[in-house]
């Protein structure tokens, strides 16, 4: 951060950061934070913001699942980079948590945004696996996440989150082979929250699966899904970034 101003300006809601920056793009990083998950693994979440323009950027990175949904303001000169090895902990003071980011910059243009997930052991770090962003303007009713798997070789956990203003349904149906559902699940989610649960618990009644898929529906705008696929053994994650269409 020796390159950046940093301000670390923490808000106490949303509104604010909205009324400081009024022309704005927003970049959302769906899964972010520090917590402790099977084999005693930590998971944790790296995040650096570059700014490749001719100008100075300012930004607005938010914790929108946490109570109060603390915020810290930055600038970043050009060229420069802000660096956060565990974002949680650095950024906002915060540990044990899971939460969707919003990074917002100010002007037409956001600053490259880059997660990372990573696991820890004691001295041991696990395989990195880079977070997929995605920009806000983009949303589509019907989202397909492909390729799970969770046995004795892999677990998976599904990730629903939603950024709007009201609640949200997301309807789930699990699938082997397309157009034949296996299992349906309802999701019912409160506005700003992330629900980041084992495949299991969405369908109890499925013991195991290998390489099948999720077809998650909702009317809701600001919504977001992913799952993560870990082999046990080497608690290497693999992140999956749903493919997205219409009903």
């Amino acid at each position: 951060m020796n390159a950046a101003k940093v301000l670390l300006l923490f808000l106490v809601a949303m509104p604010a950061i909205a009324q400081e920056i009024k022309d704005s793009v927003r970049v959302v990083v769906p899964v972010a934070g520090s917590v402790l998950g099977a084999n005693e693994v930590r998971w944790r979440t790296a995040l650096e913001l570059t700014n490749d323009g001719q100008s100075e950027a300012t930004v607005a990175i938010t914790m929108m699942a946490v109570p109060d949904q603390p915020a810290m303001l930055t600038t970043i000169g050009p060229g420069d980079t802000v660096r956060f090895a565990d974002v949680a902990p650095e950024a906002f003071g915060i540990e044990s948590l899971l939460s969707p980011i919003v990074v917002e910059t100010l002007g037409h243009r956001s600053v490259g945004v880059r997660a990372t997930a990573y696991g820890m052991r004691g001295d041991k770090v696990f395989k990195p696996e880079p977070i997929a962003i995605t920009y806000d303007a983009l949303w589509y009713p019907l989202r397909v996440l492909h390729g799970l798997s969770f046995n004795d070789a892999f677990r998976t956990n599904i990730g629903f989150v939603n950024l709007g203003e009201t609640a949200a349904t997301f309807v789930v149906a699990a699938q082997r082979l397309p157009g034949r559902n296996l299992a349906i699940a309802r999701v019912p989610l409160p506005p700003n929250s992330i629900w980041h649960t084992p495949i299991q618990f969405l369908f109890p009644l499925i013991t195991q699966g290998d390489d099948f898929s999720l077809l998650i529906e909702t009317s809701n705008r600001d919504t977001y899904v992913y799952a993560s696929v870990i082999d046990n053994e080497t608690n290497a994650a693999t992140f999956v970034q749903p493919q997205v269409g219409t009903p």
